[in-house]
């Protein structure tokens, strides 16, 4: 039997798993692993880790690169997030083997120009329609000068997306980029998100509070916050929960005269699946459409009745699992009529019905076998 073994290269440390698009890469390694492949993965990271013990576990060997300063780059054409990404030392350990390489993100694809991996075969894990989510981020940035900044990435990789024709495969967490990619690249793939759950929670039929979490690093998500906190203002017989691991006093600050409004530190993905277990709503938020937001998957498998607006997902299965509303009045009205509601067992069996089988790690690293072996 052929060994099985592919390169990953990634645009962070995939371990731990803390955010969004990391998540997708770190327990999408964790599959490929369990259905037999060797992985050599490649990280750029802000400061190279003293150990990548848990990496290790799941990984044949890993390399990491040192991204360079982004202001460094400010000049160049390539966007500052794709240049930042360029070593020579990930080409040379790149050509340690001819096994196909798998793109995290376009990021990490500096190095396609180089004439020594013209013949490898090459996957991209298609993270965002890029220009569209810098576009969004420089909407809902606030500091003037990271709005200009994320509008300059904005308009560079309007012109880098040409790169995608270049890809043997490219694999979208969308349908929404999956018809986008298919303009550019004919080998279009929608592979749903890896996120690390395995079962549908048994949990009771009422929850305690409403629940939001997100990465308040993000512009977006921190602008997502600041609306609930102002939703929650008209209903305040009803306690949020706002989760993150970052920006609590701007919250604090925000909700300083709302009672039932609390911020809660988060400290790793246990914490997250307490703190989900113990919710009866959750409102997963975003104000651009970019791809599968990775936080509705936690919700899913882990806590009650969701509220999702139209730029969350766009797989229809998973929607059905989900209230859709579009704006605050709506919103206020569905919050207010799923906290009378209890979460029944028809909910849960519906949502192992859709979620342990087409969401389903290891069922979607398989997809990309079957992908790999067309090649």
């Amino acid at each position: 039997m052929q060994e099985k073994i592919l390169n990953i290269v990634s645009f962070d440390n995939p371990f731990p798993p803390s955010y969004g698009g990391i998540i997708d890469v770190y327990y999408k390694i964790k599959a490929l692993h369990q259905i037999g492949y060797k992985i050599h993965l490649h990280c750029f990271v802000a400061e190279i880790p003293e150990t990548s013990i848990e990496l290790r576990k799941i990984v044949a060997s890993v390399y990491f690169y040192e991204a360079q300063p982004k202001w460094f780059h400010l000049w160049n054409s390539l966007p500052i997030s794709v240049i930042s990404r360029s070593n020579p030392d990930l080409v040379n350990n790149l050509l340690k083997n001819d096994a196909p390489i798998l793109f995290e993100s376009l990021k990490t694809t500096c190095l396609l120009q180089d004439i020594r991996l013209k013949n490898r075969i090459k996957l991209l894990r298609y993270h965002n329609i890029e220009h569209l989510y810098f576009k969004g981020i420089a909407n809902s940035e606030t500091s003037l000068l990271k709005k200009i900044l994320f509008y300059i990435e904005y308009k560079r990789y309007t012109k880098y997306e040409g790169v995608l024709e270049r890809f043997d495969a490219v694999l979208t967490l969308s349908n929404y980029e999956h018809e986008y990619v298919l303009e550019k690249n004919k080998n279009s793939v929608y592979i749903p998100v890896f996120h690390g759950n395995n079962e549908v929670a048994e949990l009771s039929e009422f929850g305690e509070y409403v629940f939001y979490h997100g990465d308040l690093n993000t512009a977006d998500n921190r602008r997502v916050a600041s609306y609930l906190i102002e939703v929650f203002k008209e209903i305040p017989n009803l306690k949020l929960i706002i989760a993150s691991g970052s920006h609590q006093d701007l919250i604090n600050k925000e909700a300083k005269d709302q009672q039932n409004v609390r911020f809660v530190l988060l400290e790793n993905f246990e914490h997250l699946k307490e703190l989900l277990n113990k919710a009866h709503i959750c409102i997963s938020w975003s104000f651009q459409k970019s791809g599968t937001k990775l936080k509705l998957m936690n919700v899913l498998f882990n806590s009650r009745h969701s509220i999702i607006n139209e730029n969350i997902i766009d797989d229809e299965a998973v929607v059905s699992l989900c209230s859709v509303v579009q704006n605050k009045e709506t919103l206020k009205e569905k919050i207010l009529f799923l906290n009378q509601q209890p979460y029944s067992v028809f909910e849960i069996g519906k949502r192992k019905a859709i979620l342990e089988n087409q969401i389903n790690d290891l069922k979607n690293a398989l997809k990309i076998e079957n992908c790999l072996q067309k090649l």
